[in-house]
């Protein structure tokens, strides 16, 4: 019955049990990611959290409590997951809520696990909720209730799994239901990085890269990284090119500049996409306010991008302004791309201010 149900949806050489249980369920540390708590750069207070967490976990001789990270996109969720696993010395199995169509897809990877396993669920919130219900049982009792069969023929068994870690990773924890989100243990929002721990993420990296680079040419990559290791990590790539290429392989503040003009980053860390939603916003909408379907197609992108990746940066440097009749300009915006408000614009957002 266990097999009919599991369809050879997972073998065991995908969960790795057979000796090779590192390969490919732990993520690939040689590159840029940090290993252990110690080596991950910010979030003090997350950190301090899972060190009682995990701590307590071990002298118990127990699986760690489930554990739900929340936030935006490379903040270091994923990391987290992985450390967490590093931390106690188990193996982490990956898979995401968009991979999971049926019930029987979480069956599979659940019946899998050994004790102590951790099962790390990217954009848990796209989860359906037929998958929803089988994991209820599964983290509160560690058991698994499946039916077998159709009509009157059908019947209910219940599988015993051992105890396990549920670690999900969500960019939009408003989308996950109360029922799932009350049954993790610990609930974890990461905030976006200060330009000192982003500083010191490009020096760790640059030395795992094996890149010159001074103080002042790591501030120049930090701070026009929106807060986010994930882009820290990715301009540092960048103006390494152009380090090597054309300015004998040294970064500096000059070169980081350089290099940073060249691939499209300004001195407030807006690419091409974010100042071309503030031109349209400002030259073909007169400062808004603007829907937001309206802007999106206005520069060629969908509307959940610009609303989840572009919005919060911009929203956050005081450039836009979210408001019940649309999208608004900000003064700030209009300076920052070098064009003066008009009356009328600056008119209506002094009344949006209450100023009026």
């Amino acid at each position: 019955m266990r097999e009919e149900l599991l369809d050879g949806a997972a073998t065991d050489d995908d969960f790795g049990h057979d000796g090779s249980e590192l390969d490919g369920l732990i993520a690939d540390h040689s590159g840029l990611r940090p290993t252990s708590l110690d080596d991950f750069v910010g979030q003090p207070e997350l950190k301090r959290h899972l060190r009682i967490i995990l701590g307590a976990a071990r002298k118990r001789s127990e699986a760690a409590d489930h554990l739900l990270f929340a936030g935006p996109p490379g903040l270091g969720k994923t990391t987290l997951a992985h450390i967490v696993a590093t931390e106690m010395q188990t193996v982490i199995h990956t898979t995401s809520g968009p991979a999971m169509e049926r019930a029987g897809d979480l069956a599979a990877i659940l019946t899998k696990l050994a004790p102590g396993d951790i099962l790390f669920i990217d954009e848990i919130h796209r989860l359906s909720k037929n998958i929803e219900e089988v994991l209820y049982p599964a983290m509160e009792d560690f058991e698994l209730d499946i039916v077998l069969g159709k009509g009157p023929a059908a019947r209910s068994i219940r599988l015993e799994l051992p105890p396990f870690t549920l670690i999900g990773a969500t960019t939009r924890i408003g989308l996950i239901t109360g029922p799932l989100r009350d049954r993790f243990g610990e609930v974890a929002r990461l905030d976006f990085y200060d330009v000192d721990d982003l500083k010191s993420i490009v020096l760790r990296a640059a030395g795992i890269l094996d890149v010159t680079i001074d103080d002042d040419g790591a501030h120049e990559i930090a701070r026009r990284s929106r807060g986010t290791p994930r882009i820290a990590n990715r301009l540092l790539r960048r103006v390494r090119d152009v380090a090597e290429t054309e300015h004998e392989g040294v970064i500096t503040t000059e070169v980081a500049a350089i290099g940073l003009a060249l691939f499209g980053v300004d001195a407030l860390g807006l690419d091409k996409v974010d100042r071309g939603i503030l031109s349209s916003l400002c030259e073909r909408f007169g400062g808004g306010p603007c829907g937001l379907s309206t802007l999106a197609i206005s520069v060629s992108e969908p509307t959940e991008t610009v609303e989840d990746v572009h919005e919060p940066f911009l929203i956050q440097q005081g450039l836009l302004m979210r408001t019940p009749r649309g999208r608004v300009a900000t003064p700030a915006a209009w300076e920052h791309l070098g064009l003066a408000p008009p009356i009328v614009a600056d008119d209506a957002q002094k009344g949006l201010f209450g100023n009026s």
